[in-house]
């Protein structure tokens, strides 16, 4: 029995599985080969896409569910500092207001938390994160910087990373290029591979850059799925930036 058997038997099914999945592979994007599977292997290429890329994803999709538990808790933390505004409360409602995206809202309360207590590294570096993420990068590097100067590897080294980038994006490239190497030393975050990269580029050191760039990529084969996925931004972003400095 061959494909076309097969597509003739699951029909229309079959059909609605390929489309399902071809919507899939537009929004993840995965590997490029998948796309042959799922168009030339029918229903099969299907069926064997959904069970490699989409089951995984459920564990993915499915933390978007807690949104609504998330939410619920942003409006009971809400009603709640008004009557308790206590450091810990805004400092949770900051937390779960930058899950969900609200940046701004986020670094309003992480303020509120500093201004009651100001020995928060979590507050710091969260706000921190928001202005850079926002674009004020001159109000992040002091909050950055602070986090670093009391705990050099807080995050992982992420926060070392960031300050990295911050610097650079104020033009402090030198002090940002001593940093980023201080952090790639330290860390295989692809996030700073990538800052670190742009800022080698933007001083016309392009084969650093892009051996930058590479290290991204050569970390994928060795990868899980899953790890994979998380990572896949930070791989486009390789492979397009590797794709600007050859052109």
């Amino acid at each position: 029995m061959g494909f076309g058997f097969l597509s003739h038997l699951f029909y229309p099914w079959g059909l609605i599985a390929q489309g399902l999945a071809l919507v899939h592979f537009i929004r993840r994007r995965p590997d490029s080969y998948w796309l042959y599977i799922i168009l030339f292997l029918g229903p099969l290429g299907a069926a064997i896409y959904f069970i490699a890329e989409v089951v995984p994803d459920v564990g993915i999709v499915g933390q978007g569910f807690k949104m609504f538990p998330r939410r619920k808790r942003i409006g009971e933390l809400r009603q709640l500092v008004q009557v308790n505004p206590s450091p810990g409360n805004f400092e949770e409602l900051g937390d779960l207001l930058m899950e969900d995206g609200k940046l701004g809202a986020a670094r309003e309360a992480f303020d509120r938390a500093i201004g009651s207590r100001g020995d928060s590294l979590d507050a710091f570096y969260r706000r921190g994160v928001c202005a850079l993420m926002l674009g004020d990068v001159a109000a992040a590097v002091p909050d950055l910087a602070k986090v670093y100067a009391k705990e050099p590897g807080y995050d992982f080294f992420r926060c070392a990373g960031l300050l990295a980038q911050a610097y650079a994006l104020t033009g402090e490239k030198e002090r940002a290029a001593g940093l980023f190497r201080w952090a790639t030393d330290r860390s295989v975050t692809s996030e700073t591979y990538l800052n670190y990269s742009d800022l080698l580029a933007s001083e016309g050191r392009n084969a650093e850059a892009r051996e930058w760039a590479q290290k991204v990529l050569e970390k994928k084969p060795a990868m899980p799925g899953y790890q994979k996925r998380r990572e896949r931004k930070w791989f486009r972003g390789a492979s397009a930036r590797l794709k600007r400095m050859q052109g």
